[in-house]
């Protein structure tokens, strides 16, 4: 079962998309057409695969804080605006909710 909040991830960009939970998922996402390699990082680390008609499945891969932390410290290096080596997170929902704040 998903934990929300979560971040989507997109093959070939560093950009991560901050889900607080699945009506934005659902809102965000129907217009997309997603890759094998698109997944969603739900806040235990546990990764979803997305299929065409929006359901999510439990993928094998489960990402570490670190694992997460790099993501979040590419996102932010892609947008030139936080000195990365002040990104440090002690749990991956801690590092997933510290996304929220780049929401509209």
């Amino acid at each position: 079962m998903v934990v929300w909040p979560c971040l989507l991830t997109l093959e070939g960009d560093d950009e991560l998309i901050y889900l607080a939970e699945n009506s934005d998922f659902m809102t965000e996402c129907k217009d997309l057409i997603f890759t094998d390699d698109d997944y969603i990082i739900d806040s235990t680390g546990q990764c979803y695969l997305i299929e065409p008609n929006l359901n999510l499945y439990q993928s094998e891969q489960c990402l570490s804080t670190e694992e997460v932390t790099v993501l979040i410290r590419s996102h932010e290096f892609s947008k030139a605006q936080v000195c990365l080596t002040k990104i440090y997170f002690l749990s991956v929902e801690e590092a997933v909710k510290s996304m929220a704040y780049e929401v509209k």
